[in-house]
């Protein structure tokens, strides 16, 4: 059990319910709240120095993010990242959402948008040199949905969003395998120059090649 008295902040009474989901959602990422940690509301609100109400509308929002499942008697637990539920669930829903997307977006980015991209892969790069993890997946979830925002499917937006806590979840839980953190920013690159090379089929397959090789069976 995770000890709660050394992992989570004093909150300041502005945006209490945000604050309270901020804090849990990286400590549940990070790894400091472990999958099978029981989170009581009152023990929360204590450590948090905060009333139960924001704390119990934060653990909502983090349930509703697939992050905790609630219990009786006021109990939630934190809940883990399955193989099974990668192979079979994220990583299909991921191909699904981005296939689209990307193939819409590559006719609508600009200039600006390439560099933007450009300049995330290389943030990616510094990250992964200074094995900096938690920036790394910042900036890994960042370019997926620069990509996915500029594509103009609200909808694929909406629904990216609402597994994008898992997503960052599973990266947190399996880049320590990953014998070189800066490969993550060479694969971004190649999904960059697919994006300005304008080759659907490329970019298709660059893409799938990317989900898989990291969230896939092959990358776990």
């Amino acid at each position: 059990m995770a000890d709660l008295s050394t992992d989570l902040p004093i909150l300041e009474p502005a945006s209490l319910r945000r604050r309270a989901s901020d804090a849990l959602r990286s400590a549940i990422i990070e790894g400091r709240l472990r999958p099978g940690d029981r989170l009581k509301e009152v023990e929360l609100a204590a450590q948090l120095g905060i009333s139960r109400a924001p704390v119990r509308e934060a653990l909502r929002q983090l349930e509703h993010e697939g992050l905790v499942a609630s219990l009786p008697y006021r109990t939630t637990e934190v809940l883990g990242v399955s193989q099974e539920e990668i192979a079979e669930v994220l990583v299909p829903i991921r191909l699904t959402i981005e296939s689209f997307a990307f193939r819409k977006a590559m006719a609508l980015l600009t200039e600006h948008d390439f560099a933007a991209l450009g300049q995330i892969v290389e943030r990616m790069r510094a990250a992964g040199e200074r094995g900096d993890l938690e920036a790394l997946a910042e900036d890994d979830v960042r370019f997926h949905e620069l990509v996915i925002e500029r594509s103009g499917q609200p909808h694929c937006l909406q629904i990216w969003r609402s597994i994008e806590p898992r997503v960052r979840a599973y990266f947190r839980r399996d880049a320590p395998a990953h014998p070189r953190a800066d490969e993550l920013a060479d694969e971004h690159q190649e999904l960059l120059q697919a994006l300005q090379a304008g080759d659907e089929a490329e970019l298709m397959d660059t893409l799938t090649r990317h989900i898989h090789h990291y969230f896939g069976p092959a990358g776990a």
